[in-house]
């Protein structure tokens, strides 16, 4: 019997991210976990932000990643089907990991049914309404006007670039974790809320990008699950067929659990 049945969940790991302490025994310990869940995962869903930064040009690619991807090609080539939601920070994906790696790109959200039960996910960045100055610059990152510009550049100067404006953009405060409350919990809850009210068939919604542990109900029998990250929290989550459950990697959790940042 194909004991490969669950689906796994995972979002904002931002691997590469320059405020990041340790980069590689980061990136060792989420190969090890992916390791671990090939036993057991059918599919996996990226969900977006994953990479902290990255731009396929024709023939180039960014260096770096080379143990997550090594650990990406091994779960596909023992056939767990991997998806990948593009984030806000890895939004210039083409064709490279679809070729070399046979993962599933996809720029938007996905509706769909796992083992009976219906699935809404999404990496979260364009849901809702969006402060001006982000709907602006998330229009701009996907013209393809704009991508070829970029693309026209040398790498020596988008690539230092593209990382410092990330760091400066996601300072991150390593006493202070992001909560899940006030104008962040009123945006999301009545998004989600208005979702349901229209799709009352859903079972789940699943989001990342708010770097937050969340579980909860959300009008009739749905649930919205927000995914977290591999910065404070180590989490993700995990479908089994009847059950979905957020969870955290302790042994990522008891290794770097001290924030600290470079």
């Amino acid at each position: 019997m194909d004991k490969r049945t669950k689906t796994y969940f995972l979002s904002d790991l931002h691997l590469g991210a320059a405020y990041l302490n340790r980069p590689h025994d980061r990136e060792r310990m989420l190969a090890r976990f992916l390791d671990g869940i090939a036993g057991d995962a059918a599919r996996l869903y990226l969900v977006g932000d994953i990479l902290d930064y990255w731009f396929e040009y024709r023939t180039v690619v960014p260096r770096g990643h080379v143990r997550f991807f090594g650990a990406l090609a091994k779960l596909a080539d023992t056939g767990v089907e991997i998806i990948w939601l593009i984030g806000n920070h890895d939004i210039w994906m083409f064709d490279y990991l679809r070729d070399e790696l046979g993962v599933r790109v996809i720029d938007g959200s996905v509706e769909t049914v796992i083992d009976g039960k219906r699935f809404f996910i999404s990496h979260g960045d364009g849901l809702g309404k969006l402060k001006p100055g982000f709907r602006f610059i998330r229009s701009m990152f996907r013209n393809r006007v704009c991508q070829k510009l970029y693309a026209a550049i040398h790498p020596r100067w988008t690539v230092g670039f593209a990382y410092s404006w990330s760091s400066s953009n996601r300072a991150y405060d390593p006493g202070r974790q992001p909560v899940y409350g006030g104008e962040l919990k009123a945006a999301v809850g009545a998004w989600t809320r208005g979702y349901v009210a229209t799709h009352p068939e859903t079972d789940y919604i699943v989001l990342g990008h708010h770097h937050v542990m969340v579980d909860e109900a959300v009008g009739g029998h749905a649930r919205l699950v927000i995914l977290g990250d591999w910065i404070y929290n180590y989490s993700y989550a995990v479908f089994d067929g009847e059950k979905l459950s957020l969870e955290q990697y302790a042994i990522a959790f008891s290794e770097f659990n001290d924030f600290s940042l470079l």
